[in-house]
């Protein structure tokens, strides 16, 4: 009934192999347009995002409503350092957010939820998420990659009635991929799901299952052996987490949000009715992927959320803190900090609500800016997080209980530090998103190029990919050369009378992008087939993008605002000033495209492995105890206590 235990171990794979596998997962028709793919080609679309797009009123006037509430409820029924201090989230906490109708924020009205467009999902995030981040990630975790969302888009009718009810108004979801040796590379998946009869026997171990050690229902992601009338694969089932079999051995304790319900969680002889597969064997990952397209948008979500706070705290404590006989904020040093938090979360929350209402019209593919808005969200709410303990000085660095107890107001600048960490590694790494983005943003010449590059193509197929490959470069080099941001009269309505100028930022992005994607050419003409070892290169190539898609968005946001009722004036000194800042930072990630050191830096790696530098180690002791660096998740029964703790 079962495998041998032996085939349930990480399979071995080469690096081919693997790729192989990442690649077949992959969305590789574009439908649809994408502004952020067309900037990594040279092409400026700004008709693809200005005007802003905006929510239909009816949306507006049930998310404003619902915020209303959500509101109240932060304000008086989540104590976030309750939270942080006993680490868990109270259970009259999560019946709250049940009453309240927030499990089913995403969840469509006919299935019992409240049918949130995305950027009024998103507000939601980051207001609950200013209140504890631990809830936030609860919320999160439940709907952008738990049970909601694949069932959204792959699931059938009858398992969208059967299930979406229930998670709209009680069951709490998790989404389980990474097992202990298994991170970004799913190739090596090693839990298996063997058919037997109408159902699906499950064997294997999960690692850092958020929402595991209180779920009701999971989505599992398991490696189905091919057989006679199986085409087996990596594939994803909805399992119930009381089902018989399943054990979370243990629940894990992190640097930040300490409230976090994650777990590692084993599968032995657990069996699942082949109606709880979600889409056919073996598209498990395509599943996980696409699922990620909209569901990465929560985690800057949580990012603006912070940058807002980051910004508040900053502004009045450095309006009150004086030394040298003035406020700190009139101090250069700080005031610079100051500002960067400001422009900072305009440009984040310019970034979100553009990829979130694009989201919403689907209208566009939104891949590269979904990826791209948890890529720079992360990174940079860091930044500020970090700027903002700076600015605190020591009370930065002391604990908001330790504050309190002294006489002082507890501000969690610390926690927030610690809370927000993960984000760079949650969902996929920084490295990894680089990775991923990069895969796309060169995915035109890959199509067209490449076979050419390719050591393993015959010599006849390789003729073929050249003869394309010259037709579409002789049409796409030449685009590249010249373009509106050369033209000192493009994007006039972005500099009205009496505002500070985005017309020349947004000349600059235009010129940008082609420098960009001739940058791309001549790194794939450099290295060819060596292209995708170059991650550094390829990181940066993500980060210009990044940072010209958040000058975008800051810049159509200020128009926005401008043209309605909002702060338009203050808007555009936001814009114009994120827009100087992130210049200076595309100049330099530019300048370091070709002045690096990347080639010396694997030399002094090559040298730390052989154990060259290992009189480098010497005069310290060593804090980390005896253990294996990966725990043993060889499958069988299970031997620990069962710390499963449904909500009643």
């Amino acid at each position: 009934m079962t495998a041998p235990l032996e085939k349930n171990r990480p399979p071995k794979v080469t690096e081919q192999e693997a790729r192989q596998v990442a690649e077949a997962a992959r969305e590789r028709d574009w439908r649809r347009p994408s502004f952020a793919k067309e900037l990594f080609l040279g092409r400026f679309r700004l008709d693809l995002i200005h005007p802003h797009p905006l929510p239909a009123a009816e949306d507006v006037r049930r998310g404003e409503e619902f915020l209303a509430r959500l509101r109240e409820f932060c304000e008086t029924r989540i104590d976030g350092a309750l939270i942080e201090r006993e680490a868990r989230v109270p259970d009259e906490v999560i019946n709250g957010l049940r009453e309240l109708g927030a499990l089913g924020m995403k969840i469509d009205i006919k299935y019992g939820g409240l049918g949130l467009t995305q950027v009024y999902y998103n507000k939601a995030l980051a207001l609950i998420g200013s209140a504890s981040p631990a809830v936030g990630a609860l919320l999160s975790a439940h709907q952008s990659i738990g049970v909601p969302q694949p069932l959204k888009t792959f699931g059938t009718e009858e398992q969208k009635a059967a299930f979406l009810p229930r998670l709209a108004r009680h069951d709490i979801s998790a989404f389980l991929l990474t097992e202990p040796d298994v991170g970004s590379d799913p190739a090596r998946l090693a839990t298996t799901a063997v058919p037997d009869g109408e159902d699906y026997v499950l064997d294997g171990v999960k690692l850092w299952t958020t929402n595991g050690v209180v779920a009701d229902l999971l989505v599992v992601m398991a490696r189905v052996p091919e057989s006679e009338g199986h085409r087996g694969g990596i594939t994803a089932f909805v399992v119930e987490a009381a089902s018989e079999g399943i054990t979370v051995e243990h629940r894990n304790a992190f640097m930040g949000l300490r409230g976090l319900e994650n777990g590692v969680t084993r599968f032995h002889r657990v069996r699942v009715p082949a109606v709880n597969r979600i889409g056919p064997e073996g598209a498990g990952l395509k599943i996980a992927l696409t699922t990620l397209n909209t569901g990465r948008l929560s985690l800057p979500a949580m990012c603006v959320g912070a940058g807002k706070w980051c910004l508040k705290i900053a502004r009045e404590w450095s309006a009150e803190r004086e030394q040298w006989g003035r406020p700190v904020a009139r101090h250069e040093a700080v005031g610079a900090k100051i500002s960067f938090i400001a422009a900072t979360t305009f440009a984040l929350e310019a970034v979100l609500d553009l990829s979130s209402q694009l989201a919403d019209e689907d209208r566009n593919d939104i891949r590269i800016e979904a990826a791209l808005a948890k890529l720079y969200g992360s990174e940079m709410a860091w930044l500020m997080a970090d700027e903002l303990v700076q600015i605190r000085g020591g009370r930065g660095f002391e604990t908001a209980d330790s504050l309190a107890a002294r006489g002082e107001r507890p501000v969690p600048a610390e926690q927030l530090l610690r809370d927000l960490r993960i984000n760079r590694i949650f969902e996929g790494s920084t490295e990894i998103m680089h990775l991923l983005i990069a895969r796309e943003a060169v995915d035109a010449h890959l199509s067209v190029a490449g076979e050419l590059i390719d050591p393993e193509v015959s010599l006849g197929d390789r003729a073929r990919a050249g003869g394309r490959a010259t037709a579409f470069y002789a049409r796409w080099l030449p685009q590249l050369v010249a373009g509106p941001g050369g033209l000192p009269g493009s994007y006039r309505e972005f500099h009205p009378k009496g505002h500070p100028d985005l017309a020349v930022h947004l000349r600059y992005v235009e010129r940008s992008a082609r420098k960009l994607a001739r940058s791309t050419f001549y790194g794939m003409s450099r290295w060819q087939g060596r292209m995708e070892t170059k991650q550094g290169f390829l990181g940066r190539i993500v980060d210009i993008g990044a940072e010209l898609f958040a000058m975008s968005a800051a810049c159509v946001r200020a128009e926005l605002l401008r043209s309605g009722e909002g702060p338009g004036r203050e808007a555009y000194q936001l814009a114009d000033v994120f827009c100087r800042q992130a210049r200076i930072r595309v100049e330099e990630l530019f300048t370091r495209l070709w002045s690096n050191t990347d080639d010396i830096d694997h030399r002094v790696v090559e040298g730390v492995l052989s154990g060259r530098y290992t009189w480098l180690e010497e005069g310290i002791v060593d804090p980390s105890g005896e253990g294996p660096w990966i725990a043993d998740a060889t499958p069988g029964p299970s031997v620990e206590e069962n710390v499963h703790r449904p909500i009643p």
